[in-house]
């Protein structure tokens, strides 16, 4: 009876899939998805984890470009991904914010994932035009208020970095803007040092070396607390500046498909904490302006409470300025 009862089990693990212990399977690779095209922030990102990732988990990781839609086709893929753990996402603040931009959604952001951690956290600037007569943020204010109806506010297309951030800060401020979507992060840099628009709020990552070069000329940063990097920490944030409650980070969190043994997402979640202390790697993120993220949300389930609140933060937002993506 015994042996019996033992290989039902067995027969139950074959037909369910691969078994926990058997993770990873040897000379089988991890795939990250990533759902953007190579050679963008998230990219760069899932590159050097994958390349930090490998030694801790003991398999080869690679990456998956899966662009479109802005990023659901992709999230879509891993959702009905098979659960063996050896297909994971990496996204940004668009799981948060796919569920109010697109009104029919093929998944669910907060069931249909095993939440795996958060890996880092990209800070925003808001920058204006060199020739704009303001250079603090105070003064800044008071150009918009003199200047109503007449502020052109660039962004790198509809649901990108720049228009989530200039949506709150919109709606922060209680003032509408004429806003001007382009195809990209570089058109919209163009055009704002060229002076055709007059604001930008975009990722340091994009921003810093036009701070630096003083191209552009920059206002507040988007965190809580100011940063520390030489080029941008005489930069007030703009929760200091009078905007109670701003904060916008562009962070990126590890998914996998639900369902995913519980011991396969463990040993991802173990390798993912191991990738966030290496040294190359930090060294990596710092260079694109990002930081390491190293509180609880390391963790699936605080993970998954932070991209809920982020749900609930931009949903109305998104919704109140009613533009969709579909």
């Amino acid at each position: 009876m015994k042996k019996l009862f033992t290989l039902s089990l067995l027969a139950f693990a074959a037909i369910t899939g691969v078994q926990a212990a058997d993770f990873p399977i040897k000379d089988k690779p991890v795939t990250i998805v990533v759902p953007f095209t190579a050679g963008g922030p998230t990219d760069r990102v899932a590159r050097d984890l994958a390349e930090a990732m490998r030694k801790p988990l003991g398999a080869n990781v690679v990456v998956e470009n899966v662009a479109g839609a802005g990023g659901t086709i992709g999230a879509n893929k891993v959702a009905k991904a098979p659960q063996d753990g050896h297909t994971i996402f990496l996204h940004h603040i668009g799981m948060a914010t796919s569920p109010a931009l697109y009104r029919k959604m093929p998944y669910n952001t907060l069931e249909d994932f095993e939440y795996l951690g958060m890996v880092n956290e990209v800070p925003m600037t808001l920058i204006g035009r060199p020739t704009l007569p303001a250079t603090t943020y105070k003064e800044l204010a008071v150009w918009i208020e003199q200047n109503k109806g007449k502020v052109n506010l660039g962004n790198a297309g509809l649901g990108a970095a720049s228009h989530l951030c200039g949506l709150l800060f919109q709606s922060s401020i209680k003032t509408d803007m004429t806003t001007v979507p382009y195809k990209g992060t570089a058109p919209a840099m163009n055009d704002l040092m060229g002076g055709q628009i007059d604001l930008l709020c975009d990722q340091s990552t994009n921003t810093t070396s036009q701070i630096e070069g003083k191209t552009v000329k920059a206002f507040a940063v988007t965190t809580s607390k100011r940063l520390t990097t030489p080029a941008l920490k005489h930069l007030p944030t703009l929760q200091e500046s009078g905007l109670k409650g701003f904060e916008v980070t562009i962070w990126h969190g590890l998914y996998a498909p639900k369902g995913t043994p519980a011991d396969a997402t463990a040993k991802i979640n173990a390798a993912l904490k191991a990738a966030l202390k290496d040294p190359d790697f930090i060294k990596k993120q710092e260079a694109l302006g990002a930081v390491i993220v190293a509180d609880k949300r390391v963790d699936g389930v605080e993970h998954k409470k932070f991209v809920a609140s982020e749900i609930a933060k931009w949903g109305p937002i998104i919704q109140a300025a009613g533009v969709y993506a579909d």
